[in-house]
């Protein structure tokens, strides 16, 4: 039930709509738990109907009405519990690696590019990334951001975004130049 825990995590910087909430899933933790607006919208009802979250609407004039979320006192104990269980381990399933690990005689020439515009998109990510840890900084050195930051928990998941892109990004290229060196070798 990670999703709901994600939203509860999401929800300790405060109250938000949904469409917030979405807007904030995709720019701090999609990096580690993507999920679709739909997906959200109904986990936040979910929630809701469970009491880990309240909802109140507020009425706009010239757009719809929203709903605003906060977490409960249920929800942050759920959170607590979350937090003090284990965590099941982690585990890569990637398309990609079957297609990698088929490419001896699999399309090799799709395959390059699969790994290319993986590239393209790990750098992509890695520069927002970096926009975002610089916004989090703020002209501070990393040390005097920690030292008085209220949460770090944004900042330590935004740091294992970047390593993970970064390790993507390297093993792209590294995966290339060896299919590469195998092709002038086969001339």
């Amino acid at each position: 039930m990670a999703l709901r825990h994600a939203l509860m995590a999401a929800l300790l910087e405060g109250e938000a709509s949904g469409y917030d909430l979405a807007k904030g899933f995709d720019a701090s933790v999609a990096n580690f738990w993507p999920a679709t607006p739909q997906q959200l919208y109904r986990e936040l009802d979910r929630m809701a109907a469970d009491g880990l979250v309240s909802a109140r609407l507020v009425r706009q004039e010239k757009r719809p009405d929203k709903r605003l979320f906060s977490l409960t006192e249920a929800g942050e104990q759920a959170l607590h519990g979350f937090t003090a269980s284990p965590p099941r381990p982690g585990v890569i399933r990637d398309e990609m690696l079957i297609q990698v690990q088929a490419v001896d005689t699999g399309d090799e020439a799709a395959v390059r590019r699969a790994l290319e515009e993986r590239m393209v998109r790990a750098a992509a990510k890695i520069a927002r990334y970096e926009r975002l840890r610089a916004a989090l900084l703020d002209g501070r050195f990393e040390d005097d951001y920690l030292a008085d930051a209220e949460r770090v928990g944004p900042y330590l998941t935004l740091m294992r975004g970047l390593s993970f892109e970064r390790e993507n990004l390297r093993w792209c290229e590294q995966s290339l130049k060896i299919l590469e060196r195998r092709a002038a070798g086969r001339e």
